[in-house]
């Protein structure tokens, strides 16, 4: 089965990320502060879930962090295993939360 592609779009006026398939919207919530940028909430609709579209959504989001110098706030749980799974993320986790990811 041939890989689905999909595009993930930082809509700015939302403050999220987002991936549209169909009349479907995956996204991931952020917050940009002076500290740095805070992910608070993933959701994938359950007809777009098994596509690593959630994972795409963490990548995106980690992406614009280091393209914009963002110390990241995973209060997302997904974001939070993300990074704790992915060293070379390490660098760009807020000092704040590294305890609470177990580095």
């Amino acid at each position: 089965m041939a890989e689905e592609s999909f595009t993930v779009a930082n809509n700015t006026a939302a403050n999220r990320f987002e991936v549209k398939i169909g009349d479907a919207v995956a996204f991931a919530d952020y917050k940009v502060l002076a500290s740095g940028i805070l992910f608070s909430h993933t959701e994938v609709p359950s007809a777009l879930g098994g596509r690593g579209i959630a994972k795409a959504l963490v990548r995106a989001g980690l992406k614009y962090a280091r393209d914009h110098d963002l110390k990241v706030m995973p209060v997302c749980p997904f974001f939070a295993n993300y990074i704790a799974e992915h060293p070379e993320e390490h660098d760009i986790l807020h000092p704040d939360y590294r305890t609470a990811l177990g580095l």
